[in-house]
């Protein structure tokens, strides 16, 4: 390919990058033939470029009459894919990656107790009230990551949101149905995220990083045993 078309499509990418951070997600950029308009560019390079733009999940595109680019956002989960193959291709395993992620899950805990709003409470208060639905390894594995996943977005801080979504979703769809075959574990699991979930609500840090230091050090043990 022509050097000068490949820096083109770059600058393109860069540009069409700069539109959808300018926007809201979900707004419409244009129309194909609008952006072709707007850059000064060949269909070809344009499409070029998109691909490119779309790979960083920055912009959707839509073909239809109401079709054409979108903004969007990438987020944790995105990323994850990424670096979960990273690190299996370097041996890590689900016990590496607790290990490290451990202190930022009991900041987070803190943090969300601290700060928690309204709206929190009553998505905390939501998943308490269905704890007891999650008797099967599967949905207690997907239980975990959601409870995960709330108190890391009550943190306030993105690091935090894409270390924890590391820490607890590495490896659980590979050696969770085993880490959670015993009934008493699964109990024990969800007497403690209740106990986490009601220090948030509570507004209560101390008692909030006690309960997560538990259940990280309950997993490491678990783990260990699988070994």
């Amino acid at each position: 390919m022509d050097e000068r078309v490949e820096t083109l499509a770059s600058r393109t990418a860069r540009a069409l990058a700069d539109l959808s951070l300018a926007a809201a997600p979900g707004d419409h950029l244009g129309a194909e033939d609008d952006l072709l308009q707007r850059f000064g560019i060949s269909r070809p390079t344009l499409r070029q470029a998109a691909k490119l733009v779309e790979r960083d999940r920055l912009i959707s595109i839509r073909r239809g009459i109401k079709g054409g680019y979108f903004a969007e956002r990438p987020d944790a989960r995105d990323a994850i894919q990424s670096l979960a193959r990273f690190l299996r291709l370097k041996g890590a395993t689900l016990g590496d990656v607790i290990q490290v992620t451990r202190p930022v899950s009991e900041e987070a805990a803190v943090a969300a107790a601290g700060q928690r709003g309204e709206a929190d409470v009553e998505r905390l208060q939501a998943f308490v009230a269905a704890i007891d639905d999650h008797d099967t390894p599967r949905a207690l594995i997907a239980a975990e990551v959601e409870l995960a996943r709330l108190i890391a977005g009550m943190s306030g801080n993105p690091v935090v949101e894409l270390v924890m979504e590391i820490g607890y979703s590495f490896g659980l769809d590979e050696r969770g149905s085993d880490l959670y075959a015993d009934p008493e574990r699964r109990e024990r699991t969800r007497a403690m995220q209740r106990s986490l979930c009601n220090a948030i609500i509570d507004g209560d840090p101390e008692v909030a990083r006690l309960m997560m230091n538990r259940r990280s050090r309950q997993f490491d043990e678990w783990l260990r045993g699988m070994a």
